[in-house]
């Protein structure tokens, strides 16, 4: 049959420079129909027939695919290029892609290796908790460890309450806060002066940004700084900070002529 004829001097077949090479003939098939690798002629069968010439080109576009080049880059951008100064750019471009992944790779594996010592931690599978840890490790949060205390009621309110954004900025305040309260206690600024109202004031206005007004939350809240992680920085931050923020809380509902810790206790017992 003509498929069988006996192929010609210098002509390799596609499975034959497929083996060669060490790629499928499939990838042959499909760099022919990109328009990279054409074969140089057909035998009269309608083989694809290849040179020594296209094992060359062949190796330049497995070279460059190695070092993460698209197909398309390379059939459209580096292989128009005529000068040297011009490759050199396009393969800077591609060494600030490559060092941008593995950055991001070397990201991912930090989280990885974090949220498998958060899993062993926890006593039971819990695969919305981890979702919820890796979003707070994108978002650089510190305090992702928290989440694997907090109970399905409380993250549901902040899984409804917060997204990304909202959620970055409120730990943004949260921080900002915590230092300002860490600043005042070492400055021994009484509760009961105008500055330490302002901070109350400001406080307390987070806690109901947190709890968009749902009292049953400030148990939870206030039940936070007794956790402790690893390294016990949590903890050491509440207690220095929390004395301070109860006394001019304190002054502050009294100002109020209110007690929310209080009624929600009282609403807790009916």
């Amino acid at each position: 049959m003509d498929q069988y004829k006996a192929i010609p001097q210098g002509y390799m077949t596609v499975g034959e420079i497929a083996r060669k090479m060490d790629v499928t003939v499939r990838t042959l098939q499909h760099y022919d129909r990109e328009g990279l690798l054409s074969p140089s002629a057909m035998s009269e069968g309608g083989r694809r027939l290849y040179t020594d010439k296209d094992i060359v080109k062949l190796h330049q576009i497995l070279s460059l695919k190695h070092l993460g080049f698209s197909l398309d880059d390379i059939k459209n951008q580096l292989i128009s290029l005529d000068t040297p100064a011009e490759i050199a750019d396009v393969l800077m471009e591609q060494a600030a892609a490559v060092r941008q992944k593995i950055e991001s790779l070397s990201e991912s594996l930090r989280e990885l290796e974090v949220l498998r010592e958060e899993v062993l931690q926890m006593q039971s599978v819990d695969f919305k908790k981890y979702a919820d840890i890796i979003v707070n490790l994108q978002m650089k949060n510190e305090f992702y460890w928290l989440i694997k205390h907090f109970d399905d009621q409380t993250l549901d309110h902040i899984r409804s309450h917060f997204d990304k954004n909202s959620g970055k900025a409120f730990m943004h305040t949260f921080m900002q806060l915590q230092d300002e309260a860490v600043r005042l206690q070492n400055a021994c600024v009484p509760p009961d002066s105008d500055e330490g109202q302002n901070f109350a004031k400001a406080y307390w206005n987070m806690i109901q940004d947190f709890t968009g007004g749902d009292m049953s939350m400030l148990p939870r809240l206030i039940e936070l700084g007794k956790f402790q992680n690893p390294d016990n920085k949590w903890k050491e931050i509440q207690d220095i900070t929390n004395g301070y923020i109860e006394q001019t809380l304190s002054v502050y509902f009294s100002h109020l002529g209110i007690n929310p810790l209080q009624e929600n206790t009282r609403e807790e017992t009916k």
